[in-house]
């Protein structure tokens, strides 16, 4: 797993045992027997992840954000989205992120630029995200995977955001890229 540069601190817990609950080929769910920071005996659930989450801003030369409409099982709603995909361990992030970009939208980018690192719910999993930016796009066919229904819509990059704000986009890579390139642009100037 990647890993941040982040201040090394002294780990409080302690594993004492493990069981593997659950397995299937994207995700693993343990059960750690734990002494907790406090001293006292617990379990700790993880759900660990067998991709690093891809997530892409596609832009094009007119300040347009392509967003990928989905139902999401887990959620049992449908949401809006950048394009995203699971990168396999061993696989470069940002082949995968041209990849996923192609699959979900048919878009070809000339340039790219990674934008943000980020882990997705770490109280509970160990998903970390790489964002991309995807610029020069170049229109072609998109090939989603037979689990994708998807719609791709474009929007000026400001009613994205505004989508964020008013809690029309949740999606947290989608609302963590789309606020952190709206403060790449800000601070360009």
């Amino acid at each position: 797993m990647p890993k941040l540069d982040q201040q090394a601190q002294e780990n409080p817990w302690k594993k004492i045992g493990s069981e593997l609950k659950y397995d299937n080929p994207w995700i693993s769910l343990t059960e750690f027997k734990v002494i907790t920071p406090a001293g006292t005996e617990g379990i700790y659930g993880k759900v660990h992840f067998k991709n690093i989450a891809i997530g892409i801003i596609a832009l094009d030369e007119n300040d347009n954000i392509y967003l990928v409409g989905q139902y999401r099982f887990p959620l049992d709603l449908y949401s809006w989205e950048i394009p995203e995909g699971g990168c396999p361990e061993g696989t470069n992030w940002l082949d995968t992120a041209k990849r996923e970009l192609k699959e979900e939208t048919g878009f070809e980018a000339g340039k790219w630029t990674e934008i943000l690192q980020m882990h997705v719910s770490n109280s509970v999993s160990d998903e970390f995200a790489i964002v991309y930016a995807a610029q020069e796009l170049k229109a072609g066919i998109a090939e989603p995977e037979d689990t994708e229904d998807l719609k791709v819509i474009k929007l000026p990059f400001s009613e994205a955001l505004n989508w964020v704000m008013e809690g029309k986009i949740t999606d947290s890579i989608s609302v963590a890229a789309i606020l952190k390139w709206e403060l790449l642009k800000y601070k360009k100037g």
